[in-house]
Parts: C-alpha cells; structure tokens; sequence
C-alpha cells in the first residue's frame, strides 16, 4: 500500500481492506511500516507502549517474529505493530548487506501462515519503501481525487518500474484506488476522469468515498467493517477486497 503522499488514505485502506479480507476467511497480516505508527493507532495499540516492534526484527538478530506479531480484535487479522524506533532503521539499514531484502528476509518465516500480507508504507519514497516494495507481489496505490495527488502517481510508478527492473522482477501494479472521492464536487470527478483516462483498467471501479465514520474508527481502534459494519463505507471496503481477490486468483 504505497503512495508517497500524505494523507491519501493508505493506513485507512490498508485497515479496512485487511478486515475486509479478513471476513470473507482469509488469514491476513498488516504490517506496520511506516514511524507514525498510524495502522498501529488504528488497531488499537499504543505505539509508544511497545517492547519490541517491527524496527527489532529488522535490526535485531535475537528476536523471532512471532513474538513480535499481535493478534486483533478482528478474527482472522494479526498485526506487525511498528512505532517511531522505525524512523532510525533508515539510517541504519544504509549500511547493511542486501539492505533493499531486510522485510523481505524478516518475513519470510511467517509467509506461509498467511493468505494475504498487508504492508502499509510511510509517505516517502525512501529504503523502507523500496524494501516493502522489494517484499511484495503487488503495489496497490490509494490515491486521493485532489490535483496534487494526481502530479505524484507519475513519480510513484517511475520508482516501482525501478525496483521492478532492479530488485523484484515479480513486482506489478494491482491498481489504484481513489480515496477522499467527493461526487458533489466537480473537481473530485474531474480528478477521477483523469486517472481513468491516463491508467485505464488499473483502476478500481470501487471508489472510497469521505465519511466523518473514518476518523471515528481511528479514535475507536477498530476498522469500520466492524465498527459501522453496514455504513456505506464498510460496504466500499467489502466492494474493494472482491475486486483485489478477482485480480489475485492465487489467494
């Protein structure tokens, strides 16, 4: 879940996607990959609360995954809780063997427990992106119905050609999702026409609509399938999980 951006909706998406695929059986993990701890906050844990983190395993040799996976209160959904140590795992990594493959390397042993693996990116294009884009099999790009969101995707698809060609030759783009979409507004279906135009088929036909339920779930910890189960944005959600899993037939 990646998108240089701020605020485009990449935590909320990586949230309720994740439930979403989480009640139609699928076993899935979120992880936390971005300092703010926003996923983290959004599943109800305290970020500064954490003993170990995501940042361990990616600097630590002596800490196993499964003491730092913690399960929700969705059935079905764990998470890979990360806090702002993250931030320092940049500047270190810089200096490590194969610094592109460290997620990838960390996880690795859980793979197999899982049917989908979620990776919520920080809003930037720096080595922790390139490494949770190193780690997947698909970037999946939220990306708000405002102008200036539409400017970065171009920026956006040049790095993941990048790692593509340089680092994870199995890496594609399973689509682009608008988020924040306002039909009232003549600049919010201008902005999706134009995404429309310039991606085609890479486009969700599921659009994400703003809803004051969003920021309640955050302050609840809890995704909105569960929290507003039959709002039309947990219905969004649902829409948007059969779409991914019609575009992974593997999963």
């Amino acid at each position: 879940m990646t998108n240089q951006k701020g605020g485009v909706g990449k935590t909320t998406t990586t949230i309720n996607l994740g439930a979403a695929l989480a009640e139609t059986g699928r076993k899935v993990l979120l992880v936390d990959f971005d300092p703010q701890g926003s996923a983290s906050v959004g599943l109800g844990v305290n970020p500064h609360n954490l003993d170990t983190s995501i940042y361990n395993l990616l600097l630590g040799r002596d800490v196993a995954i499964d003491e730092v996976v913690l399960p929700t209160n969705v059935d079905g959904l764990d998470l890979l809780p990360a806090n702002i140590d993250l931030s320092a795992a940049e500047v270190q990594l810089v200096s490590e063997v194969a610094r592109e493959q460290t997620l990838r390397r960390v996880l690795a042993p859980v793979k197999s427990h899982y049917d989908v693996i979620i990776i919520d990116c920080a809003p930037s294009l720096g080595l922790l992106t390139v490494n949770a884009l190193t780690a997947s099999d698909y970037a999946l790009i939220p990306l708000e119905c405002e102008f200036f969101a539409l400017r970065g995707v171009a920026l956006l698809t040049d790095t993941i050609a990048k790692v593509t060609e340089r680092l994870n030759p199995d890496l594609k783009v399973l689509g682009i999702v608008g988020t924040m979409y306002d039909g009232r507004t003549l600049h919010s279906r201008e902005v999706l026409e134009r995404v429309v135009e310039a991606f085609g088929d890479k486009v969700f036909h599921t659009v994400i609509k703003r809803t004051v339920k969003f920021p309640e779930t955050t302050v609840a910890g809890e995704p909105i399938t569960t929290y507003a189960s039959s709002s039309p944005g947990a219905e969004a959600y649902r829409n948007l999980a059969k779409e991914v899993l019609l575009r992974c037939p593997d999963v």
